[in-house]
This record gives C-alpha cells, sequence and structure tokens, in this order.
C-alpha cells in the first residue's frame, strides 16, 4: 500500500468522525440539559454502567468526572449481574451506555438499574431499543457510519459517546464552580500535581553558596567551588546585595592584575532576580525562562533561605 492511501485512509476515518461529531453538537437539546441538571442535583454519586467498548468509554468518562469534581464509579454489566448491583445507592444516578441499547447483559439489568437508583439516564444509538423505552432520559448518541472500512467495528460510536461523557463533565464543573485550586487537590502526583501545587522550597538546593560584601577572592572561589551551581550569594548581614557566578569571576580576572583588594562588593552583580519560599515552583521556572538564567535565590520574610536550579525543576516536570 501506498504512503498516501495509508493517509487517504486515515484523513476519510477522521472526517468521518468529525461528521458524526457535529451532527451531536446539533442535535444537543433538552436531553442533555435535564441529564446535566439531575446528575448535578443528585444526592449520591454517579453511577456508569457499559459492556463492551462502551464500558471501556464508560471507565474514562468516571475517570474524567473525578478528577473534575463529580464523584462516579463504574459498574460492569456482566459484573452487575453477579453481585455488583449492591454499589447502587437509591441517591444515585445510573448512567448506563450501550450503543445498540439491546445487549442482553444491559436489558437483563434495566429493570434493577431503574428500581435501585434515583434515576436513569440512556446513552444509546438506538432510539427504539429497550434502553431508550427504560431510560428517565435518553441521550442521542446515534451514528450514521462507523469509521472503520467495514464499517463495524466502534469508531464514530465511540468517539461520539467519549465526547458526549466529555462534555457532561465540562458542564458539571461549571455548575459546581470547579477551579484550577479544586484541580490541584485531585491531582498530588506526577508533573500535573507538582505544577499546580509545588512550591519552591520542595526543590531546594541542599547547598547554599554564601560570602560576605568583604570577602576576598580565595574565599569567593572556594564557595564557588563548593556548590555545583557556580554561584554564590553576597549578604551584607541578613540582607542580600548581589551575586558572583563563575562567569563574573572569570571575567574579573581576565581584566584585573592586583588581586589583593578586590572583594566581592566589587565583582557581584546587584539586584539578583529572587523568589518567596512560599511560592509555586512554576512560577520560579517562568522567571528562570524569562530571565535566561539558571539559579534564582530563594529567600524567606526577605532573607536569604537558598537556591533553586532550573536543572533540578526540569527533572521534577516542573514546566
Amino acid at each position: 500500500m501506498e504512503n498516501a492511501h495509508i493517509l487517504q485512509i486515515a484523513r476519510e476515518a477522521l472526517q468521518t468522525e468529525i461528521s458524526e461529531l457535529e451532527k451531536l453538537k446539533n442535535r444537543l437539546g433538552e436531553a442533555f440539559i435535564s441529564a446535566v441538571k439531575l446528575i448535578h442535583e443528585a444526592r449520591g454519586k454517579l453511577i456508569i454502567v457499559g459492556i463492551g467498548k462502551s464500558a471501556h468509554v464508560g471507565n474514562k468518562i468516571v475517570a474524567t468526572l473525578n478528577s473534575t469534581g463529580t464523584p462516579s464509579q463504574f459498574l460492569h454489566a456482566s459484573e452487575a449481574i453477579h453481585g455488583d448491583l449492591g454499589v447502587i445507592q437509591n441517591t444515585d444516578v445510573v448512567l448506563c451506555i450501550s450503543n445498540s441499547g439491546n445487549s442482553p447483559e444491559i436489558v437483563t439489568l434495566l429493570p434493577f438499574l431503574k428500581q435501585y437508583s434515583a434515576a436513569l439516564i440512556g446513552m444509546t444509538g438506538k432510539m427504539t431499543s429497550k434502553l431508550a423505552e427504560i431510560s428517565d432520559i435518553v441521550l442521542d448518541t446515534s451514528v450514521d457510519k462507523e469509521a472503520c472500512p467495514i464499517k463495524l467495528a466502534p469508531t464514530s460510536s465511540t468517539t461520539v459517546q467519549m465526547a458526549l461523557g466529555d462534555a457532561l463533565a465540562v458542564c458539571l464543573m461549571e455548575l459546581s464552580g470547579f477551579r484550577a485550586h479544586d484541580f490541584a487537590r485531585f491531582h498530588p502526583g506526577g508533573s500535573l500535581g507538582k505544577n499546580l501545587t509545588a512550591k519552591v522550597e520542595q526543590f531546594l538546593s541542599p547547598q547554599k553558596p554564601q560570602v560576605s560584601e568583604t570577602a576576598g577572592i580565595r574565599e569567593i572561589i572556594i564557595s564557588i567551588s563548593a556548590s555545583t551551581h557556580g554561584i554564590t550569594v553576597v549578604t551584607d548581614g541578613e540582607q542580600i546585595t548581589g551575586v558572583i557566578t563563575d562567569g563574573d569571576l572569570r571575567r574579573m580576572l581576565l581584566g584585573e592584575n592586583d588581586l589583593s583588594t578586590v572583594t566581592a562588593r566589587d565583582i557581584m552583580s546587584k539586584n539578583p532576580k529572587s523568589i518567596d519560599k512560599e511560592a509555586l515552583a512554576k512560577e520560579a521556572m517562568a522567571i528562570l525562562k524569562d530571565k535566561n538564567i539558571g539559579q534564582l535565590i530563594v529567600t524567606s520574610n526577605g532573607r536569604y533561605h537558598g537556591i533553586i536550579d532550573i536543572h533540578r525543576l526540569l527533572d521534577e516536570g516542573i514546566n
């Protein structure tokens, strides 16, 4: 098969799914509004039921809802009829996903889903199905054409289901006033969580190079060499007055013949960039990138507290 033909097939598949999503967008109406309000006002959680490919879609929707403030749980249809129905409480809303709406396992479950829950929402591609008939609210996920070449494998239909689940999640976020700080509470791990919550102090270097303004060349060299940052901080008492990098030191050595009287005050760069230890690490990264520097002085109540290095932040996934 020619490369151009491979790309043509892929583009046609994507275009088919795009077309089906456009149809979904255009037919959204009162049923969708009712479903959003029902889930939002429920006293219990949302139980999502599915089987086959719809089960995979259901698991993804549950993950999205849980991470955006809508407590949800997935219930596999084949497990439900063997004891797992006990997870449903009478305050819960059930969302049952089935493209055909007539799968044997789903049809068997429907009376129990309806009886045990506060309400049943059906998400189906067949508005004449048993699922559509029994549900309190029906969300239409019908498609005219699957994207696969033989028009049988769930492709467009699962894409539409997934997209509708995302639409539900986004609307519920807005209704509940869910914001970035709420999102951060549910994502404490990984680079995403760190970018939302991690503070500068968590990434402080164990090294804290420091010299006084009156320090001589020998003391400055020892201080810079003792750390891995190629920098030392100049202080006057508890006040930060400047920094000296190894580059500052080299430039001074090239241009100065008499080193006996040179002090840190003569070499330092004044008004160095700093950040408070309680600031978010992503704010430190923004400064480092904007100023094109490798280290940032960390302060606590205006006093020198340590150094944060861009390489440590990058290693930790801060961006």
